[in-house]
């Protein structure tokens, strides 16, 4: 019998993030000189870096190439960005290997194809609410949040809440 995910957070050690559709909407804005710009929610920069003051391990894979979002992690404190991974399977087994994290204990989530072959690698594969059917389909938790809208949040609060590390209050600096 299949654990359920609830299950399964009491192991999490390390979280990974894909950033379009998961950490954004999944919009693009792109201005006249060619800028792209992308909107992230507030409350899952809170949530990874409460996470981070917990001990806890964070990734981010994405297909995306822009600079500007390594920055924005770097402020939350973190430094573990792959950035322009058409296959994401390299820098994941890269980064779990290089780190000494047991498969079984990451939660990834993905939104779209490319996030495919690694949530089926992982301990807990989860989703926006607005995933693809194909990632909703192996995903063992469905967030009730959409991409960019606090799906992060959601999952980081209950792997951090189960495991008896969510109080709400965290004296790290947060910007």
């Amino acid at each position: 019998m299949e654990k359920s995910y609830k299950e399964i957070m009491p192991q999490i050690t390390t979280f990974i993030f894909d950033i379009d559709g998961v950490l954004t909407n999944g919009v693009v804005t792109i201005f006249p000189n060619g800028e792209m710009v992308r909107n992230m929610n507030i409350k899952d920069g809170y949530a990874m870096k409460a996470a981070i003051t917990a001990g806890y391990n964070i990734c981010i894979i994405s297909g995306g190439t822009n600079e500007a979002v390594r920055k924005r992690f770097e402020v939350l404190g973190i430094t573990n960005v792959y950035l322009g991974a058409n296959n994401k399977l390299n820098p994941f087994n890269e980064y779990i290997t290089k780190n000494n994290i047991n498969p079984e204990q990451v939660l990834y989530m993905g939104d779209d194809i490319p996030d495919y072959p690694v949530m089926k690698e992982v301990g807990l594969p989860c989703c926006p609410k607005d995933a693809a059917s194909e990632i909703q389909d192996i995903s063992s938790y469905i967030s009730h949040k959409k991409g960019g809208t606090g799906c992060v949040r959601d999952v980081i609060e209950q792997v951090l809440k189960v495991q008896g590390k969510w109080n709400g209050q965290f004296n790290a600096k947060y910007d």
